[in-house]
């Protein structure tokens, strides 16, 4: 007898999307693109594999239905799967945030490149956290208008969608400042005025320490 696959967190994110409400594969797959895939982007051939490990784990069902003529499977969360998912919600282990940017990797090491490009993978980060914000804006219109088609979840969403907003603009404004900075470069290999960004690197500095202070005299 085979072990029973072990649950990911993106396993979970799929749990939690059952527990909002039924869903086929393809309508799981599209939601996670609707939304979770901007803090937690999977691809979506491993996403159809999720409720089927849910199903072995004895956390969804899986029952066959059909779209005119179209057989489909939907999966629905049972009894264990709420408490299973509730344990994990629980769970302090997390694993930690994470930023995932190829174009911020490729700036990284840019210096070993051209300024061209650099500047290319500058656009790609401020385009990026444009279009993420217009779709966000997609999605959040319903709810600042009354009419989301989860309004039990309105308070969970607002805080998401307001931290994934500040997330983009800061990449928007971030991308707007590296590329005036950039443009004035004499190359990849070295800044325009090395003391000017570490001013910025002490600045920063100085803004972690004085949170850190507060922090501990509240």
């Amino acid at each position: 007898m085979r072990d029973k696959p072990r649950l990911t967190t993106t396993s979970y994110a799929i749990l939690g999307l059952l527990s909002i409400r039924d869903w086929s594969t393809y309508e799981l797959a599209a939601q996670m693109r609707r939304s979770l895939r901007y803090f937690w982007p999977r691809v979506a051939s491993g996403i159809y594999e999720e409720p089927k490990k849910l199903v072995e784990h004895g956390f969804a069902e899986a029952h066959r239905t059909s779209t005119g003529r179209r057989p489909r499977t939907v999966y629905r969360i049972t009894d264990d799967g709420r408490a299973g998912l509730r344990r994990w919600i629980d769970d302090p282990r997390a694993d930690g945030r994470s930023y995932e940017s190829e174009p911020l990797v490729r700036f990284f090491f840019g210096n070993t490149a051209t300024k061209v490009a650099l500047l290319a993978a500058i656009d790609q980060i401020g385009a990026r956290a444009k279009a993420d914000m217009a779709s966000w804006a997609e999605v959040a219109g319903p709810y600042a208008e009354g009419e989301a088609p989860f309004p039990e979840r309105l308070h969970v969403n607002a805080m998401v969608m307001r931290l994934a907003f500040d997330i983009s603009m800061v990449e928007v404004a971030w991308a707007e400042w590296a590329r005036k900075e950039v443009e004035h470069w004499p190359d990849a290999t070295e800044a325009a005025d090395p003391s000017a960004l570490r001013t910025v690197i002490a600045e920063r500095l100085a803004q972690l320490r004085s949170m850190n202070s507060k922090t501990k005299t509240c």
